[in-house]
């Protein structure tokens, strides 16, 4: 089953081919960090413009790249919620254009359930039950994946997501959009114990949620601190203080819940499943555990439409499908999906 999938939640326009949910057979993608790097953050009338003006020429190339034409697609599907909304909307009524044009049918997703799916293409050995660590700019989730549609949430941020934290101390450190990026490189030639951060939520004992405002607030704090005494900033280690604390955070939660809910198999999905001390702590603690453990390739860690054309394929094969009145929500909770 050949389906042609659409991606456009946020600032990445992408559509993709994907056969029976492994197999990409194209995958295009059409940035828009130029676009947004001198803002700071994605501005969303503009990322809605972007979308409009990629969508079109991106599909054409995914099939002109897996030498089909749209009479060998047998599904179309699209990313539905969550999002920014203008964005979706692009992304979903391009989708519902084509599934009307063709006579085919309409595959929602969710974004997070995605996410999961990237591990599928990465990993063709990985199948349910395993619990899943979804961490990007938006969500910060602990998930249990009890079969490829059927998700519970373990636990999740109760403020800001991991990505959205390493973005935000990324720009007041004078990196460019998106921060995180650079804050993680940069990170590596510093000391990680140079500064003293708090352990969030460290007064709760039995909560495997997350929350990382705390942590950017004391990082802005040393910030001003050294800029208030007109002291230079000693960028490396203070990149690589907050990536340690947020990365403990995440790894002890998420080997938490491991031992808690009797799981050894595990997978992290999401943008900053690329962070590569987040990959290199979680496999050390696996490796310790005896756990097995699953990460995407990189280049599917960031939004793409072949995660969001690997999920369609589970989804369709469980009897979902959706009208051409299906709307786009920017906001979700993946176990009510």
């Amino acid at each position: 089953m050949k389906i042609l999938a659409i991606e456009s939640s946020c600032d990445d326009t992408a559509v993709a081919i994907v056969e029976n949910g492994r197999k990409v057979l194209s995958s295009t993608a059409s940035s828009q960090i130029d676009i947004h790097k001198i803002y700071g953050g994605v501005v969303p009338e503009i990322a809605s413009r972007a979308h409009i003006e990629s969508i079109t020429p991106l599909t054409k190339l995914a099939l002109k790249e897996a030498n089909l034409s749209l009479e060998n697609i047998d599904a179309i599907a699209v990313t539905y919620a969550p999002g920014l909304i203008g964005s979706l909307l692009v992304g979903l009524g391009f989708a519902k254009g084509l599934a009307l044009a063709t006579g085919l049918p309409l595959v929602p997703v969710h974004h997070i359930k995605a996410h999961i799916a990237s591990l599928y293409i990465s990993n063709p050995e990985l199948k349910p039950p395993f619990l899943c660590l979804v961490v990007s700019g938006g969500h910060s989730h602990i998930l249990e994946v009890k079969d490829y549609t059927k998700i519970n949430i373990i636990a999740k941020t109760r403020d800001d997501a991991a990505g959205e934290a390493f973005d935000k101390i990324g720009r007041r450190l004078g990196f460019d959009y998106p921060g995180g990026i650079t804050l993680d490189k940069t990170a590596e030639n510093g000391n990680p114990n140079a500064f003293g951060l708090p352990v969030p939520l460290k007064n709760e004992e039995n909560t495997l949620d997350f929350s990382f405002s705390g942590l950017k607030t004391a990082m802005i704090n040393i910030i001003n601190k050294f800029e208030q005494k007109n002291a230079p900033l000693p960028i490396e280690d203070m990149c690589a203080a907050f990536r340690k604390s947020v990365v403990d955070c995440l790894t002890n939660n998420f080997i938490c819940a491991a031992k808690q809910l009797g799981y050894t198999k595990l997978a992290i999905a999401g943008g900053v499943s690329a962070n590569s001390l987040l990959r290199r702590e979680l496999q050390k603690k696996c490796n310790k555990n005896s756990y097995s453990l699953f990460m995407p390739e990189k280049k599917y860690c960031g939004d793409n439409a072949a995660m969001v054309g690997s999920q369609a394929y589970y989804e369709f094969l469980s009897g979902k499908t959706a009208p051409l009145n299906i709307n786009a929500l920017a906001s979700k909770l993946i176990s009510e999906d």
